[in-house]
C-alpha cells in the first residue's frame, strides 16, 4: 500500500516523464545536458537562419519469423544519433551523426549555418526554454520487453496452428512480429523542448492455399503504438480469418473484365487509395512549389457533396498517430476537404513559414539521419448515411473492390494505378464471382468528384500501412467507408 502510494505521489505529468526518458537515453549517457544544446543553438544562430533544430533519436527494433513451423529469422537492432539542420528561406542545411557527443554537434553546427551569412548583431539573445505541449496518446513503454522470447514464439506458433486448423487447402503458413521502441527529443532555435516515446508493434500472418494444381496468397495482421500482449487469441484469429479468407476466395477467382465502370471500394484498408491519390497532393511542399493537382484550390469544390477528408495524428495508440511530430508541434487533426470543399493542407515548419500558416503536426521524418518534411499520419474519409449492402447492391455492372495491394500515383498530374487483392464482379446488385489481376486506374482529383455513394461503415485499417516519399518511410494510418466512385478505368486480365 505504501510503495503503491509513493510511487503515484512522485509520477511526473506525461510531457514531462517523457522528456525525463529521453534526456536519460540521449544525453546524460553522452555528458552532455540542456546547456550544450543551448550552445550548439547559438552557434547556428550567428548566422541569420529562419530556423534551426537539433532531432536526437534512440530505437531499439525486434523481428521474429516463423515458417513451417520453425523460427527462421531473429533480428534485434540499436540505432542512435543527432541530426542538426539550419533553414534559411527556402534553403535547408542537414548534418547528422551517429556520435552523439559535444564536439559533433558543435561540428555539424558549423557545418549547417554555412547556408546564411553571418549575423553582424554581435551576442547572440539566448531564447528561454519552453517545453512544448503535447498529447498523451500511447503508453510510454518498450514493447520489446512486453512479452518474453519464448511467448513471442509461442504466439507466432499459435497462428500457424490457427491457419492450419482453419481450412485444409492451407498450405503454408508464414507469421512475422515486429516491434520498436523509439525515443525522440526535438529542440528548437526558439528555445523549445519536445520529447516522444513510441512504441510499435505489428503481427503479420501470409498463408498459401492449394487446390487443383492452383496456388494463391492471402495475408492479415495489424499493430499500432502498444505492447504485444495486445494480440490476444480473438485478435490474433481476426488475422488469421482475413488471411485465410483472401487465399481461398483467389483460388476460385476468374479473370477481371476491363473497361470503365462503377466500381464499389470496400471500407477499411481500401482508404491506401485516398492515402495515395489525394492525401499526398494536400501536402504543403507539393502546394507551396505549384506542383499539386490541388495546388491554389483552397475554398474550391475539389470532390463530390459529402466527401469529407481528415488527416488526424491524435488517433489514441494508432500506427500512424504522434505525441508531438518531428519538429516538436503537437499533433492535430486536420480536416482537409469539408463536404467536397478544400480547406487546407498539412504542413511542416518551412512549408507553414513559407506559406504563411501555421504547422499543423505533420513535420516527420524516417530518423535522425533524414531531413523532416509534411507527412501524412492517419488519413481517412468520414462515413455517409448509406448501407454498404444498399451500395454494392446499386451497381448494374461493376467491380467490388474489397481490398488492395499496392499503389502509386504521380502528384503532379494526380494519376494513380492500384492492384486489388480481392475483388468481385458484380451484376444487377448481386455479386457474380471473385476475379483477380484487376487494376484501377485513374485521376485523383477527379475521382474525387466521381464518388456517388458514401457508406456508414467508416473503419480504419487494421495497422499495417507505411508510406514513402522521397526515399523516407514513416508509419500511417488510413481508413475510408465503403464508397462507390463511377466512370473508374479498371484495367483486367480478361
Amino acid at each position: 500500500m505504501g510503495d503503491s502510494y509513493n510511487r503515484a505521489m512522485i509520477s511526473r505529468e506525461p510531457t514531462l516523464e517523457r522528456l525525463a526518458i529521453a534526456q536519460s537515453l540521449l544525453l546524460e549517457p553522452f555528458g552532455l545536458d540542456e546547456s550544450h544544446l543551448t550552445r550548439t543553438l547559438a552557434e547556428i544562430r550567428a548566422h541569420k537562419v529562419d530556423d534551426a533544430d537539433l532531432y536526437f533519436q534512440y530505437t531499439r527494433s525486434e523481428g521474429w519469423s516463423l515458417e513451417e513451423g520453425i523460427v527462421k529469422t531473429g533480428s534485434f537492432s540499436i540505432d542512435q544519433g543527432v541530426g542538426v539542420r539550419a533553414v534559411s528561406g527556402e534553403k535547408t542545411a542537414f548534418a547528422y551523426s551517429d556520435d552523439i557527443s559535444e564536439a559533433s554537434l558543435l561540428d555539424a553546427a558549423r557545418t549547417v549555418r554555412t547556408i546564411a551569412a553571418a549575423s553582424k548583431g554581435g551576442r547572440v539573445k539566448v531564447p528561454s526554454r519552453r517545453v512544448a505541449s503535447s498529447r498523451s496518446l500511447y503508453r510510454d513503454l518498450d514493447p520489446i520487453a512486453s512479452l518474453d522470447s519464448t511467448q513471442k514464439v509461442a504466439l507466432l506458433g499459435r497462428v500457424e496452428k490457427m491457419a492450419r486448423a482453419k481450412d485444409p487447402r492451407v498450405s503454408q503458413v508464414m507469421a512475422g512480429l515486429a516491434s520498436e521502441y523509439d525515443v525522440v527529443m526535438v529542440v528548437r532555435a526558439d528555445g523549445t523542448l519536445a520529447a516522444d516515446v513510441r512504441p510499435l508493434v505489428r503481427l503479420s500472418v501470409t498463408v498459401i492455399a492449394e487446390q487443383n494444381g492452383r496456388r494463391e496468397m492471402g495475408s492479415g495482421g495489424g499493430g499500432g503504438r502498444f505492447g504485444l500482449d495486445h494480440f490476444d487469441d480473438a485478435l490474433a484469429q481476426s488475422y488469421v480469418d482475413e488471411a485465410v479468407k483472401a487465399a481461398l476466395v483467389n483460388l476460385e477467382a476468374r479473370p477481371a473484365p476491363a473497361g470503365e465502370m462503377s466500381v464499389v471500394l470496400g471500407s477499411g484498408w481500401p482508404g491506401i487509395l485516398l492515402h495515395e491519390a489525394i492525401g499526398h497532393g494536400l501536402e504543403g511542399d507539393f502546394n507551396r512549389k505549384g506542383s499539386s493537382a490541388f495546388s491554389g484550390r483552397i475554398g474550391q469544390r475539389v470532390a463530390a457533396k459529402g466527401v469529407t477528408v481528415l488527416d488526424d495524428g491524435t488517433l489514441p495508440d494508432r500506427r500512424g498517430s504522434l505525441n508531438v511530430d518531428d519538429e516538436g508541434h503537437a499533433s492535430q487533426r486536420n480536416v482537409l476537404i469539408e463536404d467536397g470543399i478544400l480547406k487546407g493542407y498539412i504542413q511542416d515548419s518551412m512549408n507553414a513559414r513559407l506559406m504563411g500558416v501555421k504547422p499543423t503536426g505533420n513535420g516527420r521524418r524516417e530518423s535522425y539521419a533524414h531531413v523532416p518534411m509534411p507527412r501524412m499520419t492517419n488519413t481517412y474519409m468520414l462515413g455517409g448515411d448509406k448501407d454498404p449492402q444498399e451500395i454494392v447492391a446499386s451497381l448494374k455492372k461493376g467491380l467490388y473492390a474489397v481490398n488492395f495491394g499496392g499503389g502509386q500515383v504521380d502528384i503532379t498530374s494526380g494519376k494513380f494505378v492500384f492492384s486489388t487483392s480481392q475483388a468481385y464482379w458484380v451484376e444487377n446488385g448481386k455479386i457474380q464471382y471473385p476475379v483477380k489481376g484487376a487494376t484501377l486506374v485513374g485521376n485523383g482529383p477527379d475521382a474525387l468528384t466521381r464518388v456517388s455513394l458514401i457508406g456508414n461503415d467508416m473503419a480504419l485499417d487494421s495497422g499495417v500501412g507505411t508510406c514513402g516519399k522521397e526515399g523516407q518511410s514513416v508509419p500511417v494510418g488510413v481508413g475510408q467507408p465503403t464508397l462507390r466512385i463511377d466512370g473508374l478505368t479498371v484495367g483486367g486480365t480478361a
